[in-house]
């Protein structure tokens, strides 16, 4: 055991030594108030340790090799938050556990220290995205379950509904069919309501009303299903009791025939069928809402979420360069 303080006076190393290399347990000490404390082999920094980073706040606890985080580890990261899982090169890589400072949970894989590939996650809405995942967005197949009840299940790019998927809205409403940039492509704007000009009723008995649903360009509108139509009609010579619930009916004061207003096509309400918007880190419909990059900061990777701003690397490698 024994302590070597460098000539340049910004390292300290206190711990174990071996044929007059840092060899077994130790401390090495920086100036700036950064550390490493574990693992020492020839004068490398290899095995189980701990590194913390003054500057950043940042620590990592965990498997090293020449210096560098490889294998298992944790990050706790100054600004909230922290990652634990696989790490190579000082960046993520592998399959890892990472929890934002917002408290929003990802698990799955990740590559370049971005996820990548499987991955579920739970943002703070109460929303949940199960599927994959490329270069940090949702890219390919997934099913996201909103907590309003809503439920997407289909195609993805760039982080929006995009390709041929399925749609069952809170609402009732449903939409299967395509999608372009987070919205459905056909999408009816108008109505038209099938049948004689004028239809005779008998009180007490049921009866249909069939409304045609259209889209701009006047084709049907086939993708989507469970729309509920609120229909306002004139009844003619009939007194409903006071009692009645009867509510697709109005009786003029006068108890007299009033024309009923039935121009073609009537405005359909659009439901909100489209990719959500949840804020900072839920799900969006553009880049920048559904982001929860908090990224192992190691290398040269840059860190471009808003969890944990001003953050950028794990800082200097301890390599063989240093000792």
């Amino acid at each position: 055991y024994g302590v070597y303080v460098y000539p340049n006076s910004f390292f300290r190393y206190e711990g174990e030594w071996k044929g007059g290399k840092k060899h077994g347990h130790g401390k090495l000490l920086f100036k700036d108030g950064s550390y490493y404390e574990g693992a020492f082999v020839d004068g490398e920094i290899t095995g189980e340790g701990r590194r913390h980073w003054a500057w950043s706040g940042d620590t990592f606890t965990g498997q090293f090799v020449l210096g560098e985080p490889q294998g298992r580890g944790v990050i706790e990261y100054k600004a909230g938050g922290c990652y634990e899982g696989e790490v190579s090169h000082g960046v993520r890589e592998g399959h890892g556990f990472l929890v934002d400072r917002d408290g929003q949970v990802y698990q799955g894989s990740f590559h370049g220290n971005k996820r990548h590939g499987l991955g579920q996650m739970l943002f703070r809405n109460g929303d949940k995205y199960d599927g994959d995942w490329v270069q940090d967005q949702r890219q390919g197949h997934g099913v996201l379950r909103c907590a309003d009840g809503s439920t997407y299940e289909g195609q993805w790019h760039s982080d929006v509904f995009s390709g041929l998927g399925s749609m069952a809205h809170c609402s009732g409403l449903t939409y299967s069919g395509l999608w372009i940039n987070g919205h459905p492509a056909e999408q009816a704007t108008k109505m038209v309501i099938l049948g004689p000009e004028v239809m005779e009723v008998v009180q007490g008995c049921p009866f249909s009303v069939h409304v045609q649903l259209l889209q701009d360009q006047g084709e049907t509108a086939q993708s989507e299903s469970g729309r509920v139509l609120q229909i306002s009609a004139a009844v003619r010579y009939v007194q409903l009791p006071a009692y009645s619930e009867v509510s697709f009916f109005h009786v003029d004061g006068d108890n007299q025939e009033t024309r009923l207003q039935t121009p073609f096509g009537f405005e359909c309400i659009p439901y909100p069928v489209s990719s959500p918007e949840a804020g900072v880190l839920g799900p969006r419909a553009a880049k920048g809402g559904a982001e929860a990059d908090v990224p192992l900061p190691g290398g040269d990777q840059e860190l471009d979420s808003d969890a944990l701003h001003g953050q950028d690397t794990l800082g200097d490698q301890l390599g063989s360069s240093l000792f």
